[in-house]
């Protein structure tokens, strides 16, 4: 089932994701309507509190990309409570990222280029790997999602106060999608 991504405003947006367990309810079928709103949306990554959910679950398919970003090939993965590292000495990388939650937006943002990855898959199978590139730059941004934020909370100030009548205008649900939104509750 195509679920509603929750748009820039909403409080589910903001609050800190909690850690599941296998026993958590209808699991599978959360995560394939994940994988169904994902890719009906058009979207790389997918974090459950986009969807209303705040619980660490991620799913993520680069795989679009590849052509552009080789690192991206077979990226597809559910990831379940997640544990991020940044790798010592790794570069930040400045490029354009946009968000389902913030539709019609996109800005530059700065990045690690490398980090390590630790999480359970959707069987609770733990696994622990590098991630370099725009894949890492993917995981970060919906590793983000879990932690109550947003990527334009790493764009300079001067930045969101020239797109603050876009993102009033998001947080109203003035926006158009070819995707299912819900937007904040008015106040």
């Amino acid at each position: 089932m195509i679920l509603p991504v929750y748009l820039y405003g909403h409080p589910v947006l903001r609050q800190e994701a909690e850690d599941i367990t296998p026993d958590y309810p209808e699991l599978s079928t959360l995560i394939n309507d994940m994988w169904e709103t994902m890719y009906h949306s058009e979207g790389v990554g997918l974090a459950a509190p986009q969807i209303g959910r705040s619980i660490a679950l991620i799913v993520l398919d680069g795989s679009v990309l590849a052509d552009t970003f080789p690192e991206c090939a077979d990226s597809k993965m559910v990831i379940i409570n997640p544990q991020l590292e940044v790798i010592e000495d790794s570069p930040l990388v400045s490029r354009a990222e946009g968000c389902l939650s913030l539709p019609d937006l996109s800005e530059n943002v700065k990045r690690h280029e490398h980090i390590r990855l630790t999480w359970c898959d959707e069987n609770f199978v733990e696994h622990e790997k590098e991630f370099t590139g725009f894949l890492s730059r993917i995981i970060q941004h919906e590793y983000d999602h879990l932690l109550g934020e947003v990527y334009i909370d790493h764009v300079a100030p001067i930045r969101r106060q020239l797109i603050r009548t876009k993102l009033n205008n998001i947080v109203k649900g003035k926006v158009k999608c070819g995707y299912k939104t819900k937007a904040a509750p008015a106040k």
